[in-house]
């Protein structure tokens, strides 16, 4: 006798089956390569653009903009993953080692790992755009209210269980947000110079003077107070220039 295909699906046991977007990996995003050329190409467009303008004067405030676009992105992205991490820990907490639980484990496991590898990619991003920053005005790029994290070495793998997922989560946090190495504390204020060759041999010998400790200290970890101006600027497009990792201690 005929049956159709819908009386055929009809009578299948399809619980707990679902269909989704497949996971992806590090090559389903941009490489390295591709995002700095096109990233230096519109760096370039956009300053040649102003460049003569009255627009000229804001350039910096365009590319800090530019920057925060893939850094407020990032964060987004982050947002997610902490929200999958919740639900991957939530489910490990009720878990009754049925197939249907199980299945919506690995699936949450895999939406937060989807998270983080977009997290990753739009992190390198920023970190490039900074770098193009910091060559074009010869400073840090620093968020307004918010702690720049780099999270691109501590990439979980691509499948994992849902308790190693958490435990990989938790250490990338940790890791992120307190660099490992030898902390070295950097302090000064503000100084006004007679002149422009006074301004720049001060800050020579600022950077030669971390050059320094750096040589004796190469896991230094350069702790500072934030400021966008004076020493502490110097210090952190220093620490930038040298791939130092750095943690802004602010006044309250």
């Amino acid at each position: 006798m005929h049956t159709s295909f819908a009386d055929q699906l009809a009578g299948l046991d399809l619980a707990g089956f679902s269909i989704g977007p497949a996971p992806v990996s590090t090559s389903d995003f941009p490489v390295r390569e591709a995002v700095v050329q096109t990233l230096e190409a519109v760096w370039s467009d956009l300053f040649a653009m102003v460049s003569g303008t009255a627009l000229e004067t804001d350039a910096e405030d365009l590319g800090w903009a530019f920057v925060n676009i893939f850094h407020r992105s990032a964060e987004r992205k982050s947002t997610a993953v902490d929200r999958a991490t919740d639900e991957v820990r939530a489910l490990i907490a009720t878990a009754d080692g049925s197939e249907v639980h199980t299945h919506e484990l690995e699936t949450h496991v895999e939406r937060a790992q989807c998270a983080e590898s977009a997290m990753l990619a739009l992190e390198e991003m920023r970190e490039v755009a900074a770098a193009l920053y910091l060559n074009e005005f010869g400073s840090s790029w620093k968020p307004v209210s918010s702690s720049r994290f780099n999270h691109s070495v501590m990439l979980t793998s691509a499948l994992v269980e849902g308790r190693d997922f958490l435990r990989a989560r938790a250490e990338a946090k940790r890791r992120a947000a307190v660099p490992e190495g030898t902390p070295v504390v950097f302090a000064g204020g503000r100084t006004r110079h007679a002149t422009e060759d006074d301004a720049l041999t001060f800050g020579n010998n600022v950077w030669a003077t971390l050059d320094k400790v750096r040589d004796r200290v190469p896991d230094m970890v350069l702790i500072h107070g934030g400021d966008t101006k004076g020493v502490d600027r110097l210090a952190s497009s220093w620490a930038e220039r040298r791939c130092r990792a750095t943690i802004r201690v602010r006044k309250r």
